[in-house]
C-alpha cells in the first residue's frame, strides 16, 4: 500500500506541474482482464515502482486482477509477478497504446501518454494518464464527431475544457479526477480523425469561461434543445443565472430537433397515476391525462399542481427530451417531441450551424451563456496552485 501512495503522490506532482490528467477509461464495465499493446512508441513496464520490460512492436502486456486487490502481470505468456498496481509509461513524446479489454471482451480502444493500473473493489482500475490538450482532443471528438467547422470545435474545446477543470474532484475517491463517461464527459479514444480538433484545441489552449465573479462556469451543453434551452432548476436543482433560457433557430431544422414515440396508455396510465400519483379522478386535471402541450419549455407535466416533474417521464420512457407535447390516439400515448438532451446550455447543433454561418466560437458561447467571459490566463494560475489538501485525498 505504501508503494501505491508514493506512486499516486508523485502522479499528483506531475499533474500540478505538467497539466497531466487522470483519467478513469472502460469504466462502463467491471473489468478484469486487459491487454495493452503497441501502437506508437516504445514503453516501459513497472511493477509497483521497478523497471521490468519495455513494450516494442509486436509485444504486448496481459494485465489481470487477483484477490485481495492486486495484479498480475504478464509479458506476453510470461508472468511477471503480482503487484499492487503497474505503470506503463512513454519512453518520448505523444506515444499510444492499443488497450482491449478481455474480461469481458471489448473493442480495441486507442489512447495517448502514460497508464496506471490498480485493483479496487474487486475490479481492475485503469487509469490514463494523459496531457489535457490530448484528452480535449478525445472529448471534442468524441462529443462532437468529425467534420464540423473549426469555430465549432474552438467553443467545444473551450466548454469541454471548462467543464473538465471545475470538475476535477469527481472520482478522486476512485483513485483519479474524471471518468470516460458523459457524466464527466465521453471520452472514448484519443482524436483519431479529424486534425482540425487538434487545431482547434491547440488555438484556445488555456482558455476557459468564466462567470462575472471570475469563477469558472458550469460548461452544460447538450445535442439539441428543440428550439429554446431551459433552466438548469428545471433538470437539476439550483438555478444558474448564466444559464438563462434562449430562443434558439440555428438548430431547429437539423437531425435532432424533432422526434415522435409511441407509448401505450395503459404504462403510461400506470407510471403517472399508480406510481406518481396525478390525479386521475379531478374534473380538471383528469381528462389531461394523455394529452399535453408545451409551447416553452416547462418544469411540470401539466403544471406545478401534479408535482409530476418532465424529468421523470423522460427518464422512465427513455425519452429524447423534456421539451414535447403528447396526445392519445387509439391505445397508444403519441409523444411529439424536440430536441435531445437535457437542454441547459451549449446546443451542439446549433452550435455547429452559428459556425457554418460564419459565427465566432466567442460569439457561440457568449450567445448560449448570458454575461460570461472567455479569458485564456488561467494555465499558469490552473496547473501550478499548491493544494494539499485535495493531493491527500486522492491517496
Amino acid at each position: 500500500m505504501k508503494t501505491l501512495i508514493t506512486i499516486f503522490f508523485s502522479l499528483c506532482l506531475s499533474a500540478l506541474f505538467g497539466q497531466e490528467m487522470r483519467i478513469g477509461v472502460v469504466r462502463s464495465h467491471d473489468v478484469d482482464r486487459v491487454i495493452f499493446s503497441y501502437f506508437n512508441g516504445s514503453y516501459n513496464v513497472y511493477g509497483d515502482t521497478a523497471r521490468l520490460k519495455t513494450i516494442l512492436p509486436n509485444e504486448f502486456v496481459d494485465i489481470r486482477y487477483r484477490s485481495n486487490d492486486k495484479v498480475e502481470l504478464l509479458f506476453g505468456v510470461q508472468s511477471l509477478g503480482v503487484f499492487d498496481s503497474i505503470q506503463l509509461k512513454q519512453t518520448g513524446k505523444d506515444y499510444g497504446l492499443r488497450l482491449t479489454p478481455k474480461s469481458p471482451n471489448r473493442h480495441e480502444k486507442q489512447y495517448l501518454d502514460d497508464f496506471v493500473i490498480f485493483a479496487k473493489r474487486g475490479h481492475l482500475t485503469l487509469v490514463n494518464l494523459v496531457q489535457e490538450h490530448h484528452y480535449l482532443a478525445g472529448v471534442v471528438e468524441s462529443e462532437g464527431g468529425g467534420g464540423k467547422p473549426l469555430e465549432y470545435y474552438k467553443a467545444q474545446a473551450v466548454i469541454s475544457r471548462t467543464y473538465a477543470r471545475d470538475r476535477l474532484d469527481r472520482h478522486r475517491r476512485d483513485g483519479f479526477q474524471l471518468c470516460d463517461q458523459v457524466h464527466c464527459q465521453a471520452y472514448h479514444n484519443r482524436q483519431k480523425y479529424t486534425p482540425s480538433i487538434d487545431t482547434a484545441v491547440q488555438a484556445t489552449s488555456g482558455e476557459v469561461m468564466v462567470d462575472e465573479h471570475n469563477h469558472m462556469v458550469e460548461g452544460f451543453f447538450h445535442a439539441n434543445c428543440g428550439g429554446q434551452t431551459t433552466w438548469t432548476d428545471y433538470v437539476w436543482r439550483h438555478r444558474i443565472p448564466y444559464l438563462a433560457p434562449i430562443q434558439d433557430s440555428f438548430c431547429i431544422y437539423t437531425v435532432q430537433a424533432n422526434y415522435t414515440k409511441r407509448i401505450p396508455k395503459s404504462e403510461w396510465r400506470n407510471y403517472l397515476v399508480n406510481q406518481l400519483g396525478y390525479p386521475e379522478k379531478d374534473p380538471v386535471y383528469g381528462p389531461l391525462l394523455y394529452n399535453f402541450i408545451q409551447y416553452d419549455r416547462q418544469k411540470y407535466f401539466q403544471d406545478e399542481t401534479t408535482g409530476i416533474k418532465l424529468t421523470s417521464l423522460r427518464y422512465k420512457f427513455k425519452l429524447k427530451s423534456t421539451f414535447f407535447s403528447c396526445y392519445e390516439d387509439g391505445d397508444d400515448v403519441v409523444i411529439v417531441g424536440k430536441g435531445y438532451g437535457h437542454g441547459v446550455g451549449l446546443c451542439q447543433e446549433g452550435a455547429m450551424e452559428m459556425a457554418k454561418r460564419g459565427f465566432t466560437y466567442d460569439q457561440i458561447l457568449k450567445f448560449y451563456f448570458s454575461n460570461i467571459e472567455v479569458i485564456g490566463n488561467y494555465n499558469e494560475i490552473f496547473f501550478t496552485q499548491e493544494n494539499p489538501q485535495k493531493d491527500n485525498e486522492l491517496l
